[in-house]
Parts: C-alpha cells; sequence; structure tokens
C-alpha cells in the first residue's frame, strides 16, 4: 500500500473574539493524500476550504491561530518547522494557486521574473533552465505566443491568462504538494478543461499531492480522487469522488450535488417584455484597442442592443473582448470609433466627461472583488460612497441604507464594521454586487460576479438578480464563461470570439443546435459530472477548434 505524501489529523484552527475567548472556525480535520492523487475540498463560501488548505503550508491568516492537530508532509511534520524552515518550504515543495490571479502578481515586473523567481532564488535553476521550463509551461497552458508572453506585464494579459500563468508559476518548482484554490475561476470553458488536463497530467507524472479548493462539483468529478466535504468549518462527508458524487450518504452533500451547474434540458422562453422605446443600451459599431494609438484592436464593429429591464448574456473564450465591451459600456474605455447611445441619446467616450445621472445610470460589478474593494476602509463606507455622491445623504442615512443593501445580497447587517479582507470570497463578491446596486443604476453590467461564488450561494446571487429586475426593471450585461448560467439567467447572449461578436440572439435559438461551429465547441466544453469525460473533452475540443481554424483559414 501506497504511503501517503500529506497527512492531516484533527486540525483545528480558531480566531479569538474582542474577550480573548477562541472560537473554532476548522474543526477536527483528517485526511491523507497519496503521490499523484487529488484531494478536493467543497462546501460554501466560509465553509473553511481556503483555511484548511492555508493551514497544510504551516500558515493562518491574521487573526487565526491552529490550536490542534498534526500536518506531516513526506514524513516531516510542517507545523513545528520555524518560520525560516517554512519560508523554505513554501514555493518549492509546497506551492500554492490563489483564486484570484490579479492580487497575487506584481504590476512593477514582467511576468517571466515573477514565475521563475522562485527557483532562481533557491538556486535550483539557473536563470537560462527555469525560463526554458517557464516557457514550455506557457505552451502547456496553451497560452497565446509562449515565447513572448513572459515579456509582457500582468497588466498586458487577459485575467483568465493571469490565472493560466500563476498556474505556470506554481508549475516550475516540481513541487510535492500544490494547493489549487480554485483555479479555474476566471478561465473560460475551454480553456478551463485544458488548465485540469494540464494540472491532472502534472500531478500524476510527478507524484504530486493535491489539494483542489472549489465550489464547483462538475469539474471535482474530472480531477479528484477523494472529496472532503465542509460545512462551517466541520467535516460533513469523506469518501471517493465516485461516491460522493453517485450515492452522497448527508443531506448536505445531497443539497450540493443538486446546486450543480448542469446545463438545463429545456430553455426559458418567459421573460420580460419590453416597450417599443428607444433601448436603454445601443452599442454601435464599436472598435476599441489597447496602446498609445489603440493599435492592439480588442473589439472590432460590435453591435449590441440592450433593452429596459432584460439580461444580456456575453460569452466567449478569455481574450475574447467581453470585459473590454463591458468597459466600453461603462466609459472606463473609450472607443477608437462607434458610438454608444443611453435612452436614444449619445454618450461621451470618457466617464469624465459624462454627467451624473449618466455615470449613476450604469454601474460595473468587478470580477475579481478581492481587488475591487478598498482593504482599507469598512464596508460601511465603501456602500456608503456611492449614496454619498449621487444622493447626498446624510450619516444616518447611509448607516440605514447600508444595512438595507447588506440584507438585499443576504449578509448580516453588522458586516458594516468589518474589512473587506474579514470576509471570504463569496461574501467580498456580494459586497461587489451591493456596491452596483447602490448608485439605483438602470444597468449594471455583471462581470463573471458569480465565477468565485459556490453553488448554492450563486444560485442565491442569480435568483437575487432576476427580483432585483422583476422589483426595478434593471437592465444586466452579464459577462460570464459559464453557459448554464447564462442558459438561465439571460434573454438574448452574444457570442464572442476574438474580439468580434461571431452570433448573437435570444438564448434558445444561439444554444440549441445546430449552433455557429464555435458556440458548439463552447456547448461541449462545459464539464458532465463523469470520472470519465474529461480526457475525451480534450480531445474533442482540439478537433473541433482544429477544424474551426481550418474553415477560417487560420493556420
Amino acid at each position: 500500500m501506497t504511503t501517503p505524501l500529506l497527512k492531516v489529523k484533527n486540525l483545528s484552527v480558531c480566531v479569538k473574539d474582542k474577550q480573548d475567548k477562541q472560537h473554532k472556525i476548522v474543526n477536527n480535520i483528517s485526511f491523507d493524500i497519496k503521490p499523484g492523487e487529488v484531494i478536493a475540498l467543497i462546501g460554501e463560501s466560509g465553509s473553511g476550504k481556503t483555511t484548511i488548505s492555508l493551514s497544510c503550508m504551516g500558515f493562518a491568516r491574521p487573526g487565526c491561530f491552529i490550536t490542534d492537530g498534526e500536518v506531516q508532509l513526506d514524513g516531516e511534520s510542517v507545523l513545528k518547522k520555524t518560520l525560516k524552515e517554512l519560508q523554505t518550504l513554501r514555493g518549492k515543495e509546497i506551492t500554492y494557486v490563489a483564486q484570484s490571479a490579479a492580487a497575487s502578481f506584481n504590476g512593477a515586473m514582467t511576468i517571466n521574473a515573477q514565475v521563475t523567481e522562485i527557483p532562481i532564488i533557491t538556486k535550483t535553476m539557473t536563470k537560462e533552465e527555469a525560463l526554458n521550463k517557464a516557457e514550455k509551461l506557457y505552451k502547456d497552458l496553451e497560452l497565446p505566443n509562449p515565447t513572448t508572453i513572459g515579456l509582457r506585464y500582468p497588466h498586458q494579459v487577459s485575467g483568465g491568462q493571469l490565472q493560466r500563468l500563476m498556474a505556470a508559476m506554481a508549475m516550475i518548482s516540481d513541487p510535492n504538494l500544490l494547493i489549487l484554490d480554485e483555479p479555474t475561476t476566471a478561465l473560460d470553458v475551454t480553456t478551463q478543461i485544458e488548465v485540469l488536463h494540464a494540472f491532472k497530467k502534472l500531478i500524476k507524472t510527478n507524484k504530486t499531492a493535491a489539494i483542489y479548493v472549489t465550489h464547483d462539483l462538475s469539474l471535482v468529478a474530472q480531477i479528484a480522487d477523494n472529496i472532503l466535504v465542509l460545512k462551517d468549518g466541520m467535516q460533513i462527508e469523506y469518501g471517493s469522488t465516485s461516491q460522493i458524487i453517485n450515492n452522497p450518504k448527508e443531506d448536505y452533500t445531497k443539497a450540493l450535488i443538486a446546486a450543480a451547474h448542469i446545463m438545463p434540458e429545456e430553455l426559458s422562453s418567459s421573460y420580460f417584455i419590453s416597450s417599443k422605446t428607444a433601448p436603454l443600451i445601443e452599442v454601435k459599431d464599436i472598435t476599441a484597442g489597447y496602446g498609445k494609438r489603440q493599435e492592439m484592436t480588442a473589439v472590432e464593429n460590435v453591435n449590441l442592443t440592450i433593452e429596459s429591464g432584460e439580461t444580456v448574456g456575453v460569452i466567449g473564450e478569455s481574450g475574447s473582448g467581453k470585459t473590454t465591451l463591458g468597459r466600453i459600456i461603462s466609459g472606463l474605455m473609450a472607443p477608437r470609433s462607434g458610438v454608444v447611445m443611453l435612452n436614444g441619446k449619445p454618450l461621451n467616450g470618457h466617464l469624465a466627461n459624462r454627467s451624473r445621472d449618466e455615470l449613476r445610470d450604469i454601474q460595473f460589478a468587478f470580477q475579481m472583488a478581492d481587488v475591487a474593494l478598498n482593504p482599507r476602509q469598512k464596508i460601511e463606507k465603501i456602500l456608503g460612497r456611492p449614496m454619498l455622491f449621487y444622493k447626498n445623504f446624510s450619516k444616518k442615512e447611509v448607516r440605514f441604507e447600508v444595512e438595507k443593501l447588506l440584507s438585499r445580497v443576504e449578509l448580516p447587517a453588522d458586516f458594516s464594521k468589518r474589512y473587506p479582507t474579514e470576509l471570504s470570497g463569496g461574501q467580498r463578491q456580494r459586497v461587489n454586487l451591493a456596491r452596483a446596486l447602490a448608485a439605483e443604476p438602470k444597468l449594471i453590467i455583471c462581470d463573471e460576479i458569480t465565477s468565485a461564488l459556490d453553488t448554492i450561494v450563486a444560485q442565491q446571487i442569480l435568483d437575487l438578480l432576476q427580483s432585483l429586475q422583476e422589483e426595478l426593471g434593471l437592465s444586466y450585461l452579464f459577462i460570464t464563461h459559464n453557459i448554464a448560467t447564462v442558459a438561465q439567467i439571460s434573454k438574448k447572449i452574444a457570442v464572442m470570439r476574438e474580439g468580434k461578436i461571431i452570433e448573437q440572439g435570444f438564448v434558445e435559438d444561439v444554444l440549441t443546435p445546430p449552433c455557429h461551429e464555435y458556440t458548439q465547441l463552447l456547448l461541449n466544453s462545459v464539464p458532465e459530472m463523469r470520472t470519465d469525460w474529461l480526457d475525451n473533452a480534450v480531445l474533442e475540443r482540439r478537433q473541433l477548434l482544429a477544424e474551426l481554424n481550418r474553415m477560417q483559414g487560420v493556420e
């Protein structure tokens, strides 16, 4: 019998309140991981998934304390090591892929400098060896221009590309323990399966032990050997992937399975019907790009209409131009040509030149809440600022309205006194949405706002968006890579590839076969809750992509 590479026994983590009393946030957790195997930690936001994985590195977040238990890696106690020994261990023997790559990269350093930093500092590779290995990893992770992408800075690549680059940073040292904390959150479905395939191959080939933190059970089925189900820091169920998915024992596990994002069999066509007035938003012949003269085109000749009270979804691979389109509509980025109309009137391309009412009407809920929220400000101040700016409320009125907003996004009122760092990823995302709602806008641009949430909470947010739409007549531009989500919430959908809208229309028309070849590629890349799905899906994706490129004359 193979000896486990990682052993976790009776692990507990506590926090202290103002009276110096200890409260357990992780309670008596035990599991093993053999070489080449993956354990998935699943559960709702705040269930302890990330806290447990960080403890396996000998790390506790500020205010947290590892109070009980043992963590052994390859026969050595991690928790008994000195800080200097842990610093040597981390990044070399144990590597961590965080949920938000944007928060983990240094914007002042090139990508290559950061990916190769650990092996060069620890002198396990020369600079040339590290750069060669980094380039190979870029190719394995299907990054564009693998020979030159490392020369760019983090802000010069898309969010999905940055997440894959962080994966390369973790993989470069051939670690014994790989901790993957929602590593595919920012990725589109086609890129997601390639990254999962690369991780799976790396783990098996190098006999690495891996912890996979996620809320997406369909992804777990593709990569995990065992699953540990968590709730409120407690171990609910632990077993093989096949057993947990096909024969869950506990009611909570059954609820997670039931809430998994699976494509609906029938697409609903019962939507809000808008009046025959001018569209709320009209995007006309928009072309835009990056660089001093926008010479690097990001979106080209895009046309899109959003009616009052409807949701339009935008899907496509990482780098397809989805977020750029949202930035142009919001005024965060000016187009090179074309115009955005609001209620039949043209908007100035720069938000600095828009009126206060125009700014209020269009709000942006960002993808990475941990980057979008100021960590030095309490939630009350973050949510209160748009109220002060747009409504001129008194401080007493702000406090009352903040509590109402928090209740609307299903957070306790006392969260107003907390800082963003004191909340889980899912809780921060709900604050991010609340901030957009604070201005009482007509349109909210939702950029992957449910991607960081567990399936149960994500469904609650979708339900909340729909109830707000019915109550307030809100419109949404819903940017996502999750086809199941867009099929559920959107009336119309636009499919983007390489900066262009290649297909758009009603959801039931666009997503019902026969589809455009690229739309079919996206549909085929939606993970199924089967343990034998991934390898065949990757092969089919590559064949479809080759055929699509051949049809379009791309070598």
